[in-house]
């Protein structure tokens, strides 16, 4: 309060002196001393405080208040003496308010799309409901004739004359054929609703799984596989289940309960006025705690999913996390999100038990008072005992329904979030479609290849620039290699000639066609074979994976691709040949094999456009002569992309592209750019460890010769 009236009284009124520097609006800070050390933490919380709260528009100024905060703050100023000062600082200009991230929006249920995988089910759903409304109405139809029964047995009891069996046997068969028939029709919609919750799981997971493989790579890069992998997998199954208990114990209890109700107003109408009474009492708390419980559920489920991630992506990467000793932190890291999962589980399954508690006591509430009002009614002749005992049944099975209902309220929490969570990726629209756009004819393909002006960010960090202003052509049938540090952006580009990311600004062409008004899927599947420099294999046979590249490719091209990627003798060496399994992601094959296996699976689709990322990276010196020499063959007649650090497979490529920090360094071929002396001769240099180039002094020329010429390098002299 006393900073508050010094800044307002200070703020554009002159102040004589070198001791407090202008105060304008908002620019109060911090006291501090002259030795630069914070002189008041009142004043710097007060400063802190200030930021965070509201704007609003300068009051007017008042002297007044200069006087007012003077005095008020005099003493303090004069007890420290001239060490003290203000410093004033404008927040608009140095102080940048944080503005609160919003919290995530929760995903909400998707009633279009559950309607969508419901409607092929609907007769089924019918039958399944028939059967279950009409089981609910003998169960609602049995109490009536036990109260009849209980009067015949009264009648003997207090008479004692007349044939018991005789006055029973007739109501005793008709209990005993709605007994079988209520078991026949809970048969029935039991085994329709098992067959129509299966049927729309597995619908629910093969439209999930397509929606997420349509999904451009950048969502991929913000998610988890096993996040995404629990929703294919628990959370179908948590919302399946929820769906059929909702048919099958939910509807019948509903049903039950009203039809009993409605044989309670016949039988007693006080007894049910009461019920009637203190029924939404118990629905309206119900629901009050059920909105707690969903959003507890939804989070369980969420950390659940984000335990789940942990272990996949721990388990998939076993040989790294063996590697470096990762067990204790990785076992750590995944209890850490069990425990939280733990935690989260815990404080749903008590609130869940307060409710399921909370109706128990109210439902035996319900009875007690039943039987004392209904006693009352009996011992003045109001009610008959057969009618109280039917309403005792009766009552009885609307306790039975509504404890039900309170076992299947968390049951069907859990549900709608699963469901919400299923639905949510599947209304998600990815920017790069799959299909759509045009096709260039085969005679007319030549594959030239221009990045014109393309800048690029990754979505997933928009503020750090990849590509800045590249430009690149890649003349049809030539090689061009793309070299410089780790960082330059250099797989970026084939990323983007992939069309796996859409340039920020720039357009990237094929045959002066921009790739985004082609084919993803024709551009993918018939043009471009890509070999990154992380070569991936399916669990599957080594001809299933080289097939990948041209499903209808026939056992001779296989053998034709893995003899041009020099695979074929390693593969005939296995017991089972093609047919040996590579484990998961090919974890039975060597480095080199992975490679030489991947690059049979670009090279039997015969691309137009081939990109090499590091293709040759994991072979050896003479796998990588035999594997060059086949690439160099395959390359004839194509347009040829190559991401190299080990520049002694790109010196006869046709151009090569120094990149360096997102730019485009040095353009030529390999003797052009050791003749300019730049970036590129340094990157020779520090790979082959060679001496600087000098020029020779006793030449009369201006002539480059290698001091070491004469040891052996096998290096030509550039021409002058």
């Amino acid at each position: 309060m006393l900073v508050h009236l010094f800044r307002v009284g200070t703020r554009g009124c002159p102040i004589r002196g070198a001791l407090l520097l202008p105060l304008r609006s908002r620019t109060f800070t911090a006291v501090r001393h002259l030795d630069g050390r914070t002189g008041s933490f009142i004043l710097r919380a007060l400063a802190r405080l200030r930021l965070c709260l509201p704007r609003r528009p300068p009051a007017p100024r008042h002297g007044s208040f200069l006087w007012v905060g003077g005095l008020l703050l005099g003493p303090m100023i004069l007890s420290k003496g001239c060490r003290l000062y203000l410093v004033g600082r404008c927040e608009v200009e140095e102080l940048s308010l944080v503005e609160p991230t919003p919290p995530p929006e929760e995903p909400c249920f998707n009633w279009a799309l559950f309607w969508h995988f419901l409607r092929p089910h609907l007769l089924a759903l019918c039958a399944a409901i028939v059967l279950a409304l009409g089981s609910a109405m003998v169960n609602v139809h049995i109490p009536l004739l036990l109260g009849q029964l209980v009067e015949i047995v009264g009648k003997y009891t207090r008479d004692h004359f007349g044939n018991f069996m005789v006055e029973t046997r007739g109501l005793g068969v008709h209990l005993l054929t709605l007994y079988c028939i209520q078991g026949l029709l809970t048969f029935g919609y039991l085994v329709l609703l098992s067959e129509l919750g299966e049927r729309m799981a597995r619908d629910i997971r093969k439209e999930l799984f397509g929606c997420l493989l349509r999904q451009d790579i950048a969502f991929f890069d913000n998610k988890k596989t096993g996040q995404l992998v629990a929703r294919l997998t628990s959370d179908v199954q948590e919302f399946k289940s929820s769906f059929k208990l909702v048919i099958s114990q939910g509807l019948r209890s509903c049903t039950q309960l009203a039809g009993c109700l409605v044989s309670l107003t016949l039988l007693s109408p006080r007894l049910t006025i009461i019920l009637l009474l203190v029924t939404p009492t118990l629905v309206g708390a119900g629901t009050l705690l059920g909105s707690v419980l969903r959003r507890l559920s939804r989070k369980s489920q969420e950390q659940i999913a984000k335990a789940t991630g942990v272990a996949d992506e721990a388990l998939g990467n076993v040989r790294t996390v063996r590697a470096f000793a990762m067990e204790p932190q990785e076992q750590e890291h995944y209890g850490a999100e069990l425990e939280e999962s733990c935690r989260l589980a815990e404080k749903l399954g008590r609130g869940i038990a307060i409710f399921q508690g909370l109706s128990s006591i109210a439902l035996n509430c319900m009875v007690l008072g039943t039987l004392f009002i209904g006693g009352t009614l009996v011992a003045g002749d109001k009610l008959s005992g057969g009618d109280l005992m039917s309403f005792l049944v009766a009552s009885q099975t609307v306790q039975r329904s509504m404890a039900n209902l309170s076992v299947l309220f968390g049951q069907v929490v859990r549900g709608f979030s699963s469901g919400a969570r299923v639905f949510e990726y599947m209304t998600l629209v990815p920017d790069i479609p799959l299909h759509g756009g045009c096709c260039i004819p085969q005679t007319e393909l030549r594959g030239a290849i221009t990045f014109e002006n393309v800048s690029f960010s990754y979505p997933r960090r928009p503020d750090f620039v990849v590509l800045k202003n590249f430009n690149l052509k890649l003349p049809p049938g030539q090689m061009v290699a793309l070299v410089g540090q780790s960082g330059g952006g250099k797989s970026t580009v084939a990323s983007l000639l992939e069309r796996f990311y859409d340039p920020t600004e720039g357009i990237v062409t094929l045959d002066e066609q921009d790739l985004r008004n082609l084919d993803p899927s024709w551009l993918r599947g018939q043009v471009i074979g890509f070999i990154s420099q992380e070569p991936i294999l399916f669990a599957t046979t080594i001809m299933e994976n080289i097939r990948l590249g041209k499903l209808d490719a026939t056992d001779e091209e296989v053998y034709k691709a893995a003899q041009e990627a020099n695979a074929h003798n390693f593969i005939c060496s296995f017991p089972d040949g093609y047919n040996t399994v590579v484990g998961e992601r090919g974890t039975t094959l060597s480095g080199g094999q992975k490679q030489r296996v991947a690059i049979a699976r670009a090279l039997i689709k015969q691309p137009k456009v081939l990109i090499l990322d590091e293709a040759t990276s994991a072979l050896d010196g003479e796998s990588e002569r035999v594997v060059q020499e086949a690439l160099d063959r395959a390359s004839t007649g194509r347009t040829v992309l190559v991401i190299a650090h080990r520049l002694s497979t790109v010196r006869t490529a046709h151009q090569i592209v120094v990149m360096a920090q997102g730019c485009v360094k040095e353009v030529g071929t390999h003797m052009e750019l050791m003749r300019k002396g730049g970036l590129y001769t340094e990157l020779v240099k520090s790979q082959a460890f060679l001496p600087p180039l000098l020029l020779n002094p006793d030449s009369s020329s201006s002539q480059w010769f290698d001091p070491r010429k004469t040891q052996g390098y096998n290096n030509r002299r550039p021409r002058p």
